[in-house]
């Protein structure tokens, strides 16, 4: 279990000094800065400041985490190809210190969370995640083409529904803790088997294209979108859209879609299952909720799982 930053002062002191080392091993020469960033939640994060540029260093107590590292690494150089704005991800490794690394451009700009033209970036958005989208992959799920391990692949769609995201499994968590009807229950898994008899293709998909994940300029141009751990090999746009379109407004949600270029044809064809993934999506935290004890979080949930805060259907 990895513990959440802030991390405690003699933690953070030794995981510099593995970035000193880092450093020095990769570029010849000690950094001019490194400092740590408080926002790295599973990871220990440093801007460092070096006479060759400035970069960003990621490392983990995780031995796991190599693999997400080399994940990540291979999405974003098939983004970068694809001519999406992406950070170059330049090492990737566990051999210098006993712990994974990644080393990474800096981007220059901030978080578009709060920038006030916040539509029209999400109408960027929207066009890069259909360039992304495009980008065919082999399998679905977490295990794609950045590992050679064959034997973890889903082949299918229907591999990866019943056995990766375990959607049966989902479904009976939100019933049991009362979210979902029976009947409600029952039109999800006719979503989600009618979905896994389709001949649908994979793709990259981001996993978590929202602002938050995105750098821009003063003007709100997009220098980078960032954060790649959660990209999966998928079908798109269903699953993008789940996540990206998920705690948005109906403007931001438009902004995208039109950025995308979705058709109302198409998107009245795949809506069923983009909510199928969003509502399906809540069941860790719902289990969390319910072991914590926490009533108040659980009936917020069954709130919005009863259609009551949909302004638009009658």
């Amino acid at each position: 279990m990895i513990t959440k930053n802030p991390s405690p002062a003699r933690e953070v002191n030794k995981f510099k000094e593995h970035a000193r080392t880092l450093i020095k091993h990769y570029f010849g020469s000690a950094a001019r800065r490194i400092e740590f960033k408080s926002s790295g939640l599973t990871n220990f994060v440093f801007d460092v400041k070096h006479r060759d540029g400035n970069f960003i260093l990621r490392i983990s107590p995780d031995a796991a985490r190599l693999n997400l590292f080399i994940k990540e690494q291979w999405a974003q150089r098939a983004a970068r190809e694809a001519g999406a704005p992406v950070p170059e991800i330049l090492e990737v490794g566990a051999e210098v210190i006993p712990h994974p690394y990644m080393i990474s451009t800096t981007v220059e700009g901030g978080e578009a969370t709060h920038h006030p033209e916040r539509l029209a970036i999400l109408n960027e958005m929207g066009q890069w995640a259909a360039r992304i989208n495009k980008i065919k992959t082999k399998g679905f799920g977490e295990t794609f083409d950045w590992s050679e391990n064959q034997l973890s692949q889903n082949d299918t769609f229907k591999e990866y529904l019943e056995k990766e995201y375990g959607y049966s499994s989902k479904l009976q968590t939100l019933e049991r803790h009362r979210m979902l009807t029976r009947v409600q229950v029952r039109g999800l898994k006719k979503i989600f088997a009618a979905a896994a008899r389709s001949d649908l293709k994979p793709a990259l998909n981001h996993g978590d294209l929202r602002l938050k994940n995105v750098i821009v300029d003063a003007d709100g141009k997009i220098n980078a979108i960032i954060d790649w751990e959660s990209c999966t090999s998928n079908i798109a746009p269903q699953w993008e859209l789940s996540i990206a379109l998920h705690d948005l407004g109906v403007d931001g949600m438009q902004h995208f879609l039109d950025g995308y270029g979705i058709k109302n044809a198409k998107l009245k064809e795949i809506m069923q299952l983009v909510k199928a993934f969003n509502v399906t999506n809540y069941a860790g935290a719902i289990e969390e909720a319910a072991k914590s004890k926490d009533k108040k979080r659980l009936d917020q949930y069954r709130i919005r799982f009863s259609g009551e805060l949909d302004l638009y259907s009658i």
